[in-house]
C-alpha cells in the first residue's frame, strides 16, 4: 500500500528510545530477541551445534539410563528409540518447519486451529510446558554437569560435595554468553559439541576393539539375552521400555525454535515462504538425528556388553555416567578426565539451545497477546529474566538432577505430542481442501501416519505421567504462573493504545483526513452508524453546547476475535451532509481505538457517552470483549498517554462526558 494511504504511528511507551545507558545497553545492539537480522543468521551446519548441544549432551546420561531401565536388552530398547526418532520425530518436525518457519514451533500451528480465547489459552498452556522443558533443560543440565565435575578425581577435592554454588556459577556463565550475543553462543556451541562427539567416538571405538579382542564378553551378553526370552519377546519388552528412554529425543522442539537463526540463502530475501530456510532446517534436524542415532546405538551396545550390572546400579560407579566410566576404565584417568571436562562443558552449554529457544519463542507470543511488557521482546532483558528463573528453580530443587527429571520428560513429551497432533490435524484439513482426488488421498495418508505417531507419543506421555506424576505437577506450576502473570500483565496493559497501524480505505479518505487534522472538528464516537443516529446525536449536542467547527462522528467496528491485543486498523473517511464520518474496522477494543484516533486527529473537543451500568460488569466486558463503559475508559487511556507525553494542557482536546 502507498505510504500516503497509511497514517504515521503514534509514539508509544513500547517504542520509546531508552532514556539511560543501562536501557540502551539492554535494547541494543541486537534488537528484538526473536527477529535476527539477515547478517546474524548462520548456515544450518553451524546452528546444528547450537541445537545439538541439548540433543548430543544426552549421551552423558542416556546410556546409563538405558542400562538401568533395560539391562542387557538396552541395545534393543535403544533401537526402538532410534526408530521412533527417525520415523516419528524427524518427519513430524520436518512438517513443523514447513508450517511454522518463523520459529514458533507446533504452538503456532495449534493456535491457528482454535480462534479466540480458546486458542490463546491453549497457546499459554503449551507455552507453560515449553517453559518447563526449556528452563528445566537449563537447570538440569547445569546440575548434571556439576555431578560429573564432583565425580572427577581432579575436581572433587576442589568442589567437595557442594552442588548449589557450582550449578549457579554455570548458569551465570551461560547467561553471560547470551548477554554478549547469539553469534558468540553459536561459536561456543561448536567449540563444545564437536570435541565431545569426537571423544565419544574414540570411547566407542575403543570399546568396540575391547569387545573384538575379548569375544567371551559378547558370548556372555548373548547368554543374558537368551535368558530373558526369544526375539519377539525381547522386541515387545523393548517397545514397552521405550517411554523410559524417551529423553533421548529431547532437542527437536528447540531445533525448530532456533529456526529464525538459520540462513536460507539469497533466495529467501523478501520471500513470503522462506523455502531455503525450511530446507536447511530439515537438513539440520536430519543430520542431528543421524549423528545421535549412531552414537546411541553404539553406546548402548558397548555399555551393555562391557559394564557389569553392579556398576550401573543406582549407587554404582557407572550410574548416570556410563561412557565416562568406560573412558576412565579403557583409556586411563588422563583421557577420562579430558572426557569428563568435555562432558561438563556440553552439559553446561546444553542449556544454550533451550535459552535460544526461549528467546525465540516467548517474545513471539506473550507481548503480542498483551501477556508481558514489551521490553520482553528484547534479548538481553529476557536473558536476565530467564537467568533469574533458573536460579530460583535450581534453589527449589537444590540442584538435584533426579528431582527435575520428571518435569523435563513431561515438558519434552507434551511438546512432541502437540507437534504430532498439530501436523496430523493440519494435513487432515489440507486433504479436505485439496485440489484433486489423488493429491487428497496422498495428504490423507500422510495425516493418518502422523495420527499413529501422535498415538505413540500419547502412550509414551501417559506412561511417563503414571511413573513420575510429579512432572505434571511441576509443569502445571509453570502453566499456572504464565496464566496468572500473563493475565495480570494484560490487565495492566489494557490502557495502552493497542493499535499497530492505521491504513486508509481509499485515496479519498486520505485526502479528506488531511483537511480535518489539527483543531478543526469535534470528535463524537457513536455506536450506530446510520444517518438517523448521527442526526439525533447532533441535535442533542447542539442543544446544550455552542460549537464552532464541524462535527466528526466516529464508528468503531470490532473483529470477532477480541482476544488479540495489538491489531492494524482500516479507516474510511467520508462526508454525510453537514457531518464528517470516520469508520474504523478491524479493532479489538472500542475505547483504545477512540483514544488513538483522537490523538491522531487532535480535535477541538471530544464527546464521550456514559451508560451508567454496573462498573464491574462493564470492566469485565472491556477486558474480554473490548466493549464496556467506553467513555470512562477512553478518558483513562488518554490520561495515561498524556502523562507519558507531557505537553501544553491548553492544546489538549476538551473532553465532555455525557449520559447516553
Amino acid at each position: 500500500m502507498p505510504a500516503d494511504l497509511k497514517l504515521p504511528a503514534l509514539p508509544v511507551p513500547r517504542t520509546a528510545p531508552p532514556r539511560n545507558r543501562l536501557g540502551r545497553w539492554l535494547r541494543s545492539p541486537q534488537g528484538p530477541a526473536h527477529e535476527p537480522s539477515q547478517e546474524r543468521r548462520e548456515p544450518w551446519f553451524r546452528v546444528l551445534w547450537l541445537t545439538g548441544v541439548d540433543y548430543f549432551s544426552t549421551l552423558g546420561y542416556q546410556p546409563g539410563l538405558a542400562l538401568l531401565a533395560a539391562g542387557a536388552i538396552s541395545p534393543l530398547a535403544t533401537a526402538v528409540l532410534v526408530a521412533v526418532t527417525l520415523l516419528g520425530a524427524v518427519p513430524v518436525y520436518a512438517e513443523v518447519a514447513r508450517h511454522s518457519f518463523a520459529g514458533q514451533g507446533s504452538i503456532a500451528m495449534l493456535e491457528t486451529l482454535l480462534a479466540g480465547w480458546k486458542g490463546k489459552l491453549l497457546v499459554l498452556a503449551l507455552l507453560g510446558f515449553a517453559a518447563t522443558d526449556f528452563v528445566i533443560t537449563i537447570t538440569l543440565s547445569a546440575a548434571d554437569a556439576t555431578v560429573h565435575a564432583i565425580e572427577n578425581p581432579i575436581l572433587r577435592p576442589l568442589l567437595g560435595d557442594s552442588r548449589m554454588l557450582p550449578t549457579m556459577a554455570l548458569l551465570a556463565l551461560l547467561a553471560c554468553v547470551f548477554l554478549i550475543g547469539l553469534r558468540e553462543a553459536v561459536r561456543v556451541a561448536i567449540v563444545v559439541a564437536v570435541p565431545y562427539i569426537l571423544l565419544n567416538a574414540i570411547v566407542l571405538l575403543r570399546g568396540a576393539f575391547e569387545i573384538w579382542s575379548r569375544p567371551e564378553l559378547l558370548d556372555t551378553w548373548h547368554a543374558d539375552m537368551q535368558v530373558r526370552g526369544d526375539w519377539p519377546t525381547l522386541l515387545l519388552a523393548s517397545a514397552f521400555l521405550f517411554p523410559k528412554l524417551a529423553l533421548g529425543m529431547s532437542g527437536f522442539e528447540t531445533g525448530v525454535s532456533v529456526m529464525p537463526h538459520v540462513d536460507g540463502g539469497p533466495s529467501d530475501e523478501g520471500a513470503a515462504l522462506p523455502a531455503g530456510r525450511i530446507r536447511a532446517t530439515r537438513r539440520m534436524l536430519l543430520a542431528a538425528a543421524g549423528i545421535m542415532s549412531v552414537m546411541l546405538l553404539g553406546s548402548s551396545l558397548v555399555t551393555a556388553i562391557l559394564i557389569p550390572a553392579e556398576a550401573y546400579g543406582e549407587s554404582g560407579k557407572a550410574a548416570g555416567r556410563a561412557l565416562a566410566y568406560l573412558a576412565h576404565g579403557l583409556l586411563g584417568d588422563v583421557f577420562g578426565s579430558i572426557y569428563d571436562f568435555s562432558t561438563i562443558a556440553i552439559l553446561w552449554f546444553a542449556g544454550a539451545s533451550a535459552m535460544a529457544g526461549l528467546l525465540s519463542l516467548i517474545p513471539r507470543y506473550l507481548p503480542r497477546l498483551g501477556m508481558a511488557p514489551q521490553w520482553t521482546s528484547y534479548r538481553r532483558p529476557m536473558v536476565l529474566v530467564i537467568f533469574a528463573i533458573s536460579l530460583i528453580v535450581t534453589w527449589v530443587f537444590q540442584a538435584d538432577v533426579e528431582a527435575q527429571g520428571g518435569a523435563y520428560a513431561t515438558g519434552v513429551l507434551v511438546l512432541m505430542l502437540s507437534a504430532a497432533f498439530a501436523v496430523a490435524l493440519v494435513l487432515w484439513r489440507e486433504s479436505r481442501a485439496g485440489s484433486g482426488p489423488g493429491l487428497n488421498a496422498l495428504v490423507a495418508s500422510k495425516s493418518l501416519y502422523f495420527w499413529v505417531v501422535a498415538a505413540v507419543f500419547a502412550f509414551t506421555l501417559g506412561d511417563n505421567v503414571i511413573a513420575r506424576p510429579e512432572g505434571v505437577v511441576i509443569a502445571s506450576c509453570f502453566v499456572l504462573a504464565i496464566l496468572v502473570l500473563g493475565g495480570l500483565s494484560r490487565i495492566r496493559r489494557a490502557t495502552e493504545l493497542r493499535v499497530s497501524e492505521i491504513r486508509f480505505a481509499d485515496e479519498a479518505s486520505a485526502s479528506l483526513w488531511r483537511d480535518l487534522v489539527g483543531k478543526r472538528v469535534h470528535l463524537i464516537p457513536l455506536k450506530g452508524s446510520t444517518d438517523a443516529a448521527r442526526a439525533r446525536k447532533r441535535r442533542e449536542i447542539l442543544q446544550h453546547y455552542a460549537l464552532e467547527g464541524r462535527l466528526a462522528f466516529l464508528h468503531v467496528s470490532l473483529i470477532d476475535n477480541r482476544s488479540e491485543f495489538l491489531v492494524p486498523l482500516t479507516l474510511k473517511v467520508f462526508e454525510s451532509g453537514e457531518n464528517v464520518v470516520l469508520e474504523i474496522t478491524g479493532a479489538v477494543a472500542v475505547s483504545n481505538t477512540i483514544a488513538y484516533i483522537s490523538e491522531l486527529l487532535d480535535p477541538i473537543s471530544l464527546f464521550l457517552g456514559l451508560t451508567g451500568k454496573n462498573l464491574m460488569g462493564q470492566s469485565i466486558r472491556y477486558l474480554i470483549l473490548g466493549e464496556g463503559e467506553v467513555g470512562l475508559m477512553v478518558y483513562k487511556i488518554l490520561l495515561r498517554y498524556w502523562e507519558w507525553t507531557p505537553g501544553d494542557d491548553d492544546v489538549r482536546p476538551r473532553v465532555f462526558l455525557m449520559s447516553e
